[in-house]
């Protein structure tokens, strides 16, 4: 039963405050066997819905999740996979039956599945930026992408322009600016600087996201990581290495916040 029919029915007097409690609270989780406990009201609390990580889980288990959670038509909004193999994918088509009922969206770089029915989607009037500092860091910056985009916001992105030839860098700055972007997502590995050193020209909150992007040293994104959080350029914030769903997430919250602030600006 969904949040909406549950309100209806204590609104209608079919059910007491108390079996509503109840039906809310159970509302709230769908159990998946021993394997997963979905949160289905996340959207509601934090305004995006809960995501399946795909790596790291069985074939067997991740399938499990992906049916138990479609299986209930109220249910059928929206499920993201992430971290999702193309092999895995492929073998996966085969086994959700129906899958075609869905307007089903893989991307092969950023690794992410969108299921979803059609559903009312939230446009924000304002836009996030993405930088990818080399080619080797878009599957990542994909990653936030689209799941900036699920969120409802436009993205203006540009890819390829690490420090390595900074004058490529200043073009694309002046174009997000001009473009009035509230929020820059940036992916590095390697040494991970372009993320200070986007944050030393723009004066807005930058996310920078180390990749495991590098070899040696920098190998597995440890080095991007301490340099940026090692950062001086103020007004940057780190997500974890490869975690490109963190930063849109967290580029979604602030848009949501200028949103609101707006729309109240707007009623007085």
């Amino acid at each position: 039963m969904s949040l909406k029919d549950i309100l209806k029915k204590l609104m209608d007097g079919e059910i007491s405050v108390d079996e509503a409690e109840k039906l809310l609270k159970i509302n709230n989780i769908k159990q998946i066997e021993e394997i997963a406990n979905f949160d289905l009201s996340r959207k509601y609390r934090s305004g995006f819905p809960e995501a399946v990580l795909a790596k790291g889980k069985t074939y067997s288990d991740l399938l499990l999740i992906i049916l138990s959670y479609l299986e209930d038509e109220d249910d059928k909004n929206k499920l993201i996979v992430t971290k999702l193999e193309n092999d895995v994918y492929k073998r996966m088509v085969g086994d959700v039956p129906n899958i075609e009922d869905f307007n089903s969206y893989y991307n092969e770089k950023g690794k992410v599945l969108i299921l979803k029915k059609e559903e009312k989607k939230e446009n924000f009037r304002y836009k996030i930026g993405l930088i990818s500092a080399g080619t080797s860091d878009i599957p990542i910056a994909e990653e936030a992408r689209i799941i900036s985009q699920e969120g409802g916001c436009e993205v203006i992105k540009y890819y390829d322009i690490g420090i390595a030839g900074i004058h490529r860098l200043f073009p694309k700055i002046r174009k997000i600016i001009e473009e009035d972007v509230k929020v820059l997502i940036v992916c590095a590995g390697m040494e991970g600087a372009l993320a200070s050193i986007v944050a030393g020209l723009v004066d807005i909150p930058v996310i920078g996201v180390p990749t495991s992007v590098g070899y040696g040293i920098g190998a597995n994104g440890e080095a991007a990581a301490y340099s940026m959080l090692q950062s001086c350029a103020p007004g940057l914030s780190v997500v974890n290495i490869d975690n490109g769903f963190g930063a849109a997430i967290f580029a979604l919250t602030i848009v949501r916040l200028l949103e609101n602030n707006r729309s109240n600006k707007l009623k007085i």
